[in-house]
């Protein structure tokens, strides 16, 4: 038999007069008698409705956004003010110990202050996020996402399950690539391994707020910045959408496996179970990924900035070697070599933008809003044009570090490692480029 899109039409066929048979056996031989059940399915003929559903998909995928930003930040000043005072100590102990300065500088200010970037803007946000998506899981709300998601992309020749480990993408696209594992189609599953990554996570949360905040909340307030980040979240699953239809039409063919969902009932949740779960299994396990990485990214990171040649740091010359091709992004050297720095963690790209600005030999971080667009705008000709294509390309870039060891891990495959790498980063440069010349041809900016 062909095994083109009339046989998935015959086989869709006989799975829908097996349900129809089996719903004329139930309606003969079942009696509902039980107000929990009627209760039930009102409320999944509401939560999976064509209109309804998505709104209450996006009001709930909001509101844990806000709950997350709102809490993470004050935990990660506690934990920032926590890393910094320790700085000082172990700072102090190293010196009364007699240390070089060779020594102490990469240790402290390049090692520690760096895991202390990472786990102080990692950790909060995971430990919040996560814990709401499992509570959501044991709920039962989750299979009524994928139950939405699924007409979508099936239509991309994908696999309804995808909507979940793309919704676990956005606290944590390391935890989104474990995730994919739900999906028994080994294509389907590499699918949406390879664009996990096009959906933003929380370490890049961070920079996409403070730019939106940057050249929006003068004129429209909060509402403009949360309107930005609702557009980056709908773009990055669009984008998503796409390039899985892509990948299934290419180098990953084949026809969509059949996703027979069976809703589970609703249930309370086990808060017990609900915090180990999210705290252990996924918090701490992505965490320890991600400080292994940047700790060796730390040492680098100072030996750049602190190693002079020629009287300038070499940060400072590779930034102006990347110089020709970032301004044809709309960016310059120095924020593209902090992205390409950043790849142990997305956290540590904005620090890395202002330390190579100010030429400070380690991370730093400026106090307010205004000091930083004085900084960026008066001292470094950033337009609207530079903050939207810093947003576009710490949207659509490269899988940091943690990610990409956790991809290499699940394939198994170098290839399809580099893959992941690649796809998000051409979507990111083409667009950036596009909008660039687009707005530069019109005379915008």
């Amino acid at each position: 038999m062909n095994a083109g899109p009339l046989s998935n039409d015959i086989r869709d066929q006989v799975v829908a007069a097996l349900y129809r048979e089996a719903e004329g056996i139930a309606r003969k031989a079942v009696r509902r008698a039980s107000a929990a059940a009627t209760w039930e399915h009102r409320w999944d003929d509401f939560l999976t409705a064509p209109v309804t559903g998505f709104a209450i998909m996006g009001l709930m995928l909001g509101l844990a956004f806000w709950i997350t930003i709102v809490g993470a930040n004050y935990f990660s000043e506690i934990l920032a003010a926590l890393f910094a005072s320790a700085e000082g100590r172990l700072l102090a102990f190293l010196t009364a110990l007699g240390s070089p300065a060779w020594l102490t500088g990469p240790l402290v200010l390049g090692v520690w202050r760096t895991v202390g970037w990472v786990v102080s803007v990692m950790l909060p946000p995971m430990a919040i996020f996560f814990p709401i998506f499992t509570l959501l899981e044991d709920l039962g709300y989750l299979p009524r996402v994928a139950f939405n998601l699924d007409y979508l992309f099936k239509k991309c020749g994908t696999h309804g399950k995808q909507a979940l480990p793309m919704c676990m993408g956005f606290g944590c696209n390391a935890a989104g690539v474990v995730a994919c594992r739900i999906i028994d189609s080994p294509r389907e599953r590499l699918i949406a391994t390879v664009t996990n990554n096009l959906v933003p996570c929380n370490g890049r949360f961070p920079t996409l707020i403070l730019m939106a905040s940057l050249f929006l909340s003068g004129t429209l307030g909060s509402l403009g910045v949360a309107l930005a980040m609702l557009a980056a979240v709908l773009l990055g699953t669009a984008m998503t959408l796409l390039v899985s239809y892509l990948l299934s039409r290419t180098w990953l063919k084949g026809i969509p496996s059949t996703f027979a969902l069976e809703l589970p009932p609703y249930r309370p949740p086990q808060l017990g179970q609900v915090i180990l779960r999210s705290l252990l299994d996924r918090t701490l396990f992505v965490l320890g990924r991600a400080v292994t990485v940047a700790a060796p990214a730390g040492l680098v990171i100072y030996l750049l900035a602190n190693i002079d040649a020629g009287g300038l740091p070499l940060l400072h010359h590779v930034a102006g070697w990347l110089e020709p091709f970032a301004k044809a992004l709309g960016l310059d050297g120095m924020i593209l070599l902090a992205f390409l720095l950043g790849l142990p963690a997305n956290e540590i790209v904005v620090p890395l933008i202002l330390m190579g600005y100010l030429a400070g030999g380690s991370l730093i971080e400026v106090e307010s809003i205004s000091e930083l667009r004085e900084l960026l705008v008066v001292r470094h000709g950033w337009t609207w044009l530079t903050a939207v294509n810093v947003m576009l390309f710490s949207l659509f870039h490269f899988p940091c570090g943690t990610t990409l060891l956790t991809i290499l891990k699940e394939t198994k495959s170098r290839k399809w490692t580099a893959l992941a790498f690649l796809i998000p980063t051409g979507v990111g440069i083409s667009l950036c480029f596009l909008l660039t010349q687009g707005v530069r041809l019109l005379g915008l900016a």
